[in-house]
């Protein structure tokens, strides 16, 4: 099981991963409803070629992704299919579909 803190990580290591060149005119603020013993709310803002990442409720996402904890820590180390994720209902998106589609090529694996 992940813990609170490999959990956290997530999101500044996204952030490392981010491809401007791929988010080109995208401006938009992703939230994060992660459930769980280790989970929280956590949000990722990309604006102007840049990633940054923080905790807590974000101001207008664009999309909102949720899921345990424990299958989002999977998704992102990549012990499971995003796509696989998304159709068994581990994952759940709101608001911009087409955002989380381009989530796949904005991050770099």
């Amino acid at each position: 099981m992940a813990t609170r803190e490999e959990v956290a990580q997530i999101f500044p290591a996204m952030c490392q991963r981010f491809i401007p060149s791929k988010a080109e005119g995208l401006n938009a603020t992703i939230q994060f409803n992660l459930s769980g013993d280790n989970g929280g709310l956590y949000w990722l803002k990309i604006e102007n070629g840049s990633c940054q990442a923080g905790e807590g409720q974000a101001e207008n996402p664009k999309m909102t992704l949720k899921a345990a904890a424990e299958d989002w820590h999977a998704v992102s180390t990549g012990k499971m299919n995003a796509m696989q994720a998304f159709m068994s209902g581990k994952l759940k998106i709101e608001g911009d579909m087409g955002l989380a589609m381009k989530m796949q090529t904005i991050f770099a694996q």
